[in-house]
């Protein structure tokens, strides 16, 4: 649970409020009446963003007050912002942070599909045995397989062939 000072409007979890209030003998577990006395605000958990791309996730960003209540405020992200330059790595503009993040998630999903790819075909592996012939449906399938990464909404969007 979070808790809202109102004084300061600090932001912090149960456990801190407890240590900034360690003269005081709490309850297992504290009411919102009890935080309320201590001159603080339960913050409740708030709605997810929603939307964006395959590139952004929910994320903490503060809180905010919604018809007296405090909640979790979230938004859509990362953010991105202008690095400086270190002594390994030169700056960077926010749209080359992104860049590199968007390419660094496209060849972690890449990896992802690959991986289920290749396993579909091992499954298949049986069908090719020098003792077998395999049926052109068989054939054509396993080769969609082999064509996945090449399909246009690769890694994102994936039309995954059907066995027959």
């Amino acid at each position: 649970m979070q808790i809202r000072i109102r004084e300061t409007g600090a932001v912090m979890y149960e456990g801190e409020f407890r240590q900034l209030h360690s003269s005081t003998s709490f309850p297992q577990q504290i009411t919102e009446a009890t935080i309320n006395d201590f001159g603080a605000d339960v913050v409740f958990e708030g709605p997810q963003a929603t939307g964006g791309t395959v590139y952004q996730y929910s994320q903490a960003s503060g809180v905010e007050q919604i018809d007296g209540k405090w909640y979790t405020k979230y938004i859509l992200g990362p953010i991105f912002t202008d690095t400086p330059a270190t002594d390994t790595e030169p700056a960077k503009t926010a749209a080359e942070n992104e860049a590199a993040y968007k390419a660094a998630k496209d060849a972690e999903q890449a990896k992802s599909v690959r991986a289920s790819r290749d396993t579909k075909l091992a499954e298949t592996d049986w069908r090719f045995r020098s003792d077998m012939t395999p049926s052109q449906a068989w054939k054509d399938y396993c080769q969609a397989l082999r064509d996945v990464p090449s399909q246009a909404g690769f890694p994102w969007t994936i039309d995954w062939p059907v066995a027959p």
